[in-house]
């Protein structure tokens, strides 16, 4: 299966300020996800042979990463699937579309294919009747630029992704192309919190890493306005992210479970050339605009659907440079309780950081503001405003006003595709900046997570007593 272009998958929308809801629930990661970091090994050529493989480093990767999948799917599959797992017998090949020794692979690499039809790619060939099948084969060169860009992680990712492949060869594929890839994906994730538990007697990695891997993914993502059922579609930026995360925090049967026919993509299509012109961003007077009309919409039906109370708008304002002497320290996002002119304290943004975060899209802008935003609702339920479980609360209650963004409950704002693509870029970003939000004890991946919880569950993981 071509890494960027097969794909299926599960958010089931509900009403009001319910939830998006998947099959299963989810948890968020609250630790420092990180591997044991103990001296790493290389496997030898003998015991994973890659056709066509050199000595160099990303081969050395994948070979790593290969002998890892093997074992974690020989120890996973029969609790997963009730059975034992049937190693692959095409096996595996390396390729350099640019320098390519046609006598290396005589019969072609997976499925026949030449050699050098490979560039900028990997995947799994399940065909039947054809040489070379049930294998894997990618592009060396292109998982080195992956790896000089994101690190060593990413090339080990497509190695798993593909692996993903491989076992649904063996289970079934779901029925769409979108719910097939970001099965993969969760399933990649699955394998990706095996090895960050230390568990991988090759692979590695630590909490860094995983930053860098939700940060690749935006290569792998569909161009934005494809429709989720375009037939090589793989899934948008938060989908795919979505679903790598959900295998890594809740296993391999949350991905056997979670991709069937009634899986939900926020992927879609431009409905308008204006749309299509602009990629879905509104100008940027007009984010501003939208950010002092729906955040106050949101939270007061929040007060009263869920939370059961009643919510007062707090002032919303930028500032340019230095933020409000009623801030407790030098960042871009500003919650006060005591500031603004009434009782409900003062939200606060750098106007230049707004600005930054707009080249990611308008939804960047607007997730940021949410932030604080946020915080403003927690004070006003007597919780806590300056600690990491504040700040943790409050991103995931962004996912929650994210969801209903998207799930059209809000009579002042409308999404565009790619719109929770730039919530992801924005967490990663920014996210753990410390000129941006004052506690940074909360990794890019952890935040990412958090969002998610809110935006598929509501307000339950978000530690504000719904």
């Amino acid at each position: 299966m071509d890494l960027r272009s097969r794909s299926r998958g599960a958010l089931v929308v509900l009403s009001a300020l319910g939830v998006l809801a998947t099959s299963g629930c989810s948890y968020v990661v609250i630790g420092q996800p990180s591997s044991q970091l103990a001296p790493q090994q290389s496997v030898g050529d003998g015991t994973v042979p890659i056709v066509g493989a050199t000595d160099g480093p990303i081969d050395t990767l994948a070979r790593n990463a290969l002998a890892d999948l093997e074992t974690y799917w020989a120890g996973t599959f029969p609790d997963v699937y009730g059975e034992a797992f049937p190693p692959l017998t095409g096996g595996y090949f390396s390729v350099d579309p640019n320098d390519v020794d046609p006598g290396a692979y005589p019969e072609g690499i997976g499925c026949g294919t030449d050699p050098r039809d490979l560039e900028n790619n990997a995947f799994y060939c399940s065909a039947q009747g054809v040489p070379n099948s049930d294998s894997i084969s990618y592009d060396r060169a292109f998982l080195g630029q992956l790896a000089a860009e994101y690190g060593q992680v990413l090339p080990q990712l497509v190695m798993a992704h593909e692996f993903g492949h491989a076992v649904q060869g063996r289970v079934g594929y779901p029925q769409t192309s979108i719910a097939t890839e970001t099965q993969a994906d969760c399933l990649a994730g699955a394998w990706t919190a095996w090895v960050a538990d230390g568990s991988a007697q090759y692979a590695q990695l630590d909490t860094d890493d995983l930053d860098q891997l939700l940060r690749g993914y935006f290569l792998l993502r569909d161009p934005v306005g494809t429709g989720s059922g375009e037939q090589q579609a793989h899934g948008s930026y938060f989908d795919r992210v979505s679903a790598f995360q959900e295998g890594f925090d809740d296993g391999p049967t949350a991905c056997r479970d979670r991709f069937g026919p009634d899986r939900v993509f926020t992927q879609g299509e431009f409905t308008s050339d204006t749309d299509f012109a602009n990629r879905g961003n509104a100008p940027f007077d007009d984010t501003q605009d939208i950010l002092a009309a729906s955040l106050p919409e949101f939270w007061s039906r929040a007060f009263e659907e869920v939370l059961d109370g009643t919510f007062t708008a707090p002032a919303l304002d930028t500032f340019s440079g230095s933020p409000p002497g009623c801030a407790g320290a030098d960042v871009a996002l500003v919650y006060c309780a005591d500031g603004g002119d009434g009782d409900a304290g003062l939200v606060a943004y750098d106007s230049g950081l707004a600005r930054d975060a707009y080249e990611l899209g308008d939804f960047a802008v607007v997730t940021g503001v949410s932030i604080p935003y946020a915080l403003a609702a927690r004070d006003q339920l007597g919780l806590s405003t300056g600690d990491t479980g504040a700040l943790q609360s409050a991103v995931c209650l962004t996912g929650w006003y994210s969801a209903q963004v998207y799930n059209q409950q809000l009579s002042t704002v409308t999404i565009s595709p790619g719109d929770l693509d730039e919530s992801v870029q924005f967490l990663l970003e920014y996210g753990n900046d410390p000129d941006v939000l004052a506690d940074v004890e909360l990794t890019g991946f952890q935040l990412v997570d958090v969002f998610r919880a809110g935006f598929l569950q509501g307000a339950g993981p978000c530690d504000v007593g719904a």
